[in-house]
Parts: structure tokens; sequence; C-alpha cells
């Protein structure tokens, strides 16, 4: 399934700052890092729970802003890309 994972945490605080960087260290074990905090690939049901689950452990519920975009295999997604840097996910097929 295709994912996209979008977010934004609060780095008001130290804490804030710390649980930015445990969250976006979870997004690239799972995702491919696209934008600052834009990320996305191909995940099972299962990865996506699982993604969920470390996400859930570590946000701050009342501060931070996380959403995942799930699109099925039988939805085609166009991208442009309207400047000249890389595409960081040229690779998928």
């Amino acid at each position: 399934m295709r994912v996209i994972l979008v977010y934004d945490i609060s780095t008001e605080t130290k804490e804030g700052v710390k649980r930015l960087n445990r969250v976006r260290k979870i997004a690239r074990r799972y995702l491919d890092h696209v934008q600052k905090s834009v990320f996305e690939g191909e995940l099972t049901e299962g990865e996506i729970e699982k993604l969920k689950f470390e996400l859930q452990c570590i946000i701050d519920n009342d501060e931070d802003f996380v959403i995942i975009y799930k699109m099925p295999p039988s939805i085609m997604i166009e991208r442009d890309i309207l400047t000249n840097t890389n595409d960081p996910t040229s690779n998928f097929i």
C-alpha cells in the first residue's frame, strides 16, 4: 500500500526537539524521506500498524500533528515535481 507520512512536531521545548528527532528516525526506517517532514513509500498493513504504534509511543497528542495517508494499490498516483532537484523516490518501480 502506498503511504505518505506528514508530521509537524512541536519543538518549543527540549523534549519537543527530542520527539522530532525520534519521529524522524522511526519514519526513515519505514519510508523514504522526501522533504523535511514528509516521507513516502510502500508498506504492508502490518508495517503501517507497527509504524503507527511506534509513533504513538513518542508523539504528544496535544502538541504534535501526524497524518498517515494510505492509498491502495488500485489507485494510480501521478506526481509532478516542479524543480530540478533529485527525486528521492526515483528508485520505485
